[in-house]
């Protein structure tokens, strides 16, 4: 079991099972709402219980973004299919889990550069988003 929560408290969460390795993700929506890019593992959704009140904004007709309203920590991704993706630096403690590759490198920020150890692709990759049983 892992848990997590916002910045202030208001939001705490809990997985119960496993959590998928960490992917970057460069898309535009994702740098807009984090200022950078976000790490997100991600786990199935029916365990994942939250505590607290999340806020969610719909970014798009296919998925929503979860936040604390009273400190504005982004917390989740929610999409079509199965899991929930997690924003790995809202975990508590030690998490045991590694970034394994970068999604959307098509769209990201021209100050940085990605670790050419890793995959990167251009858009979505279900390669690396797709939670390995």
């Amino acid at each position: 079991m892992k848990t997590g929560s916002c910045l202030c408290g208001a939001v705490r969460y809990r997985v119960d099972g496993p959590l998928r390795s960490v992917v970057a993700c460069h898309c535009v929506q994702c740098r807009k709402t984090s200022g950078h890019h976000v790490a997100a593992t991600s786990a199935p959704r029916d365990r994942v219980s939250v505590d607290g009140e999340v806020t969610w904004y719909h970014a798009s007709d296919t998925a929503r973004r979860g936040f604390c309203a009273t400190c504005g920590s982004s917390l989740f991704w929610d999409g079509q299919g199965d899991n929930l993706s997690i924003h790995a630096g809202t975990l508590d403690g030690e998490t045991g889990l590694k970034l394994i590759g970068h999604i959307y490198c098509a769209d990201k920020g021209d100050y940085y550069q990605l670790d050419e150890d890793l995959p990167q692709a251009p858009v979505r990759d279900p390669k690396l988003t797709t939670m390995v049983p």
